[in-house]
């Protein structure tokens, strides 16, 4: 027989995080950061895009992670950053990847515009533009949700909010 003082932690699905504005942008951020690293990986990417593809897996993998600790509830198990700093480890995260995204965009759209001369129909080789293109338009998506995450994690913490929800 087990002793009444022993607790069973369970898991459980905080299902008002997946209605709030916060959960709506992380599964945004998951989508489109998953389509923009897609979308440079499937063609023959070279030189600064390694950089494009390395930040969008990284936000990619570290947006995920937020998205399940507090749609579990689990952000205390984090160390030094869970718990009451959550919201603060949130906006952190989201201002870096805005500073990181920022420079993606700079990068995927000085790439396109050097492949550019590629568009023209009697061009016969393969021409990366368009995928180029799209990229470019994906990453400055990904900076603009990470950008209003930000702001919004900022303006809850500033007001004294400990939680993302």
């Amino acid at each position: 027989m087990a002793p009444e003082s022993a607790k069973v932690s369970s898991l459980s699905i905080q299902k008002q995080f997946l209605k709030s504005f916060l959960g709506v942008l992380r599964m945004l951020q998951i989508v489109l950061g998953a389509v923009v690293w897609v979308t440079i990986a499937v063609s023959k990417y070279d030189g600064t895009l390694h950089y494009v593809v390395f930040v969008a897996v990284f936000f990619w993998l570290s947006t995920l992670l937020l998205f399940f600790f507090s749609l579990l509830g689990k952000s205390d198990l984090v160390p030094m950053v869970g718990g009451e700093r959550w919201t603060m480890t949130n906006a952190l995260h989201d201002w870096l990847a805005v500073l990181l995204y920022l420079v993606a965009a700079g990068l995927m759209s000085d790439k396109t515009q050097k492949k550019s001369f590629c568009n023209l129909p009697t061009y016969t080789h393969r021409c990366p533009y368009k995928v180029y293109l799209s990229a470019t338009v994906f990453v400055c998506l990904c900076t603009l949700l990470y950008i209003i995450s930000a702001v919004y994690c900022t303006c809850k913490k500033c007001r004294g909010n400990q939680s993302v929800i």
